[in-house]
């Protein structure tokens, strides 16, 4: 059972009591979201191999937690080893690839609606 605990205007939720679910970059646990707020949106994302893709209202920051793999953004490959961060602006193409865990903080918080998959010759 999940757990979600208010405290006066916080939010509390735990990674273990929240699921997993697929998205275009493998699977993440989307700990804030805008049910919780509509400022921003935090995920816990596991990346092997995701699909190229971009939003044209969020921007994204991206902290590696473990692991290592690659980023790309844009026409830059960036090595993904813990402690690396990397903002992406929104409608800049990127997709990660390796086997890397890292923490999501999106601005405004995602929405499935803004997230647009595209292939190598598109964009």
């Amino acid at each position: 059972m999940e757990t979600k605990k208010e405290i006066s205007s916080c939010v509390v939720r735990r990674v273990e009591d929240v699921e997993a679910v697929p998205c275009p970059c493998g699977a993440s646990v989307r700990l804030l979201t805008a049910q919780n707020s509509p400022n921003l949106g935090l995920h816990v994302t596991h990346i092997k191999d995701s699909k190229k893709h971009y939003h044209k209202k969020t921007t994204e920051a991206y902290y590696i937690l473990e692991g290592s793999g690659y980023l790309e953004a844009g026409n830059e490959t960036i090595a993904a080893v813990p402690g690396t961060c990397v903002l992406i602006p929104k409608g800049v193409p990127h997709r990660g690839w390796g086997d890397f865990k890292t923490i999501v903080v999106c601005v405004p918080p995602f929405d499935p609606d803004d997230e647009f998959l595209i292939s190598d010759g598109d964009h």
